[in-house]
């Protein structure tokens, strides 16, 4: 899945933007289960599509080293370093290489922090990469879990419209998908930050595709076709909003979802 103001919603991004919260969903599906397994975060597409954001992730990854190296004290440079680490770990072939790859970002965010602590794309990104490494435990994954929470915490503190809204998007997502038993799960909390990513950040499809989708879980259908019908009325300005080679992944993803979202709705209301 991790906004990171910077408001990133309307900004071209160098690195995939793409539903890096698909992923947390994901991430966490495998590792607070238990099943330990390897899982696309974009569901319904072929192995080009994969190829060419895996080769995507790779190069951005490799500029973001490049000016991190050349810039060791530029703030900017260590965070989009660690964001592009949590991309590339996306596509790690195993868990070998997701490690190595999150360990460096989580230590590019550590060592950011201990110069400024108020940075809210560090915390953040702190958080995203220990989702990596959790994604490669099968013990330990919930107490990194807790440090991913707190992180997120610290995140919104500092600025809750990073990222459209990320750090409650992504607070959102730890509590509809963590278990409420012996760890942080909780429909409540879902609810709240799913909600408060969507009010502050209406027209970002991944916010209401989020909220839509824990509608559906709860059913909720009331809410969720509110969500719909919102969504289709805004889906022809975000596709003018978010567009380029960045946007790829995340589109590919979004409108799988949506499809998905309609077809139940559709169903529910038979």
């Amino acid at each position: 899945m991790l906004a990171i103001s910077n408001s990133w919603s309307l900004q071209p991004r160098v690195s995939l933007r793409s539903a890096r919260e698909a992923l947390l969903r994901l991430l966490l599906l495998t590792t607070l289960a238990g099943f330990g397994c390897n899982v696309s975060a974009r569901g319904g597409e072929g192995d080009g599509k994969q190829a060419t954001f895996a080769a995507r992730a790779r190069e951005t990854f490799a500029a973001a080293q490049d000016r991190r190296l050349a810039e060791p004290t530029n703030a900017v440079a260590a965070w989009e370093f660690a964001r592009a680490c949590f991309d590339r770990a996306e596509y790690a072939t195993n868990d070998t290489e997701r490690v190595i790859v999150a360990d460096q970002g989580i230590a590019a965010c550590r060592r950011l922090l201990a110069r400024q602590t108020g940075s809210a794309p560090a915390h953040y990104y702190l958080g995203m990469n220990l989702g990596q490494l959790a994604r490669t435990k099968t013990l330990g994954a919930l107490r990194i879990v807790d440090e991913m929470e707190r992180e997120f915490k610290a995140a919104r503190q500092l600025d809750e419209h990073f990222d459209s809204a990320g750090a409650d998007r992504n607070l959102g997502l730890l509590y509809f998908e963590a278990p409420a038993f012996a760890s942080v799960g909780s429909r409540t909390k879902a609810r709240q930050h799913l909600q408060r990513a969507v009010e502050l950040a209406p027209d970002f499809p991944e916010n209401r595709l989020n909220l839509m989708e824990a509608y559906l879980k709860w059913a909720d259908n009331n809410g969720a076709t509110h969500e719909l019908k919102v969504l289709e009325k805004l889906w022809p300005k975000a596709q003018t909003n978010f567009t380029g080679e960045a946007w790829a992944a995340s589109w590919s993803d979004w409108e799988v979802r949506l499809k998905r979202a309609r077809k139940t709705i559709k169903e529910r209301a038979k």
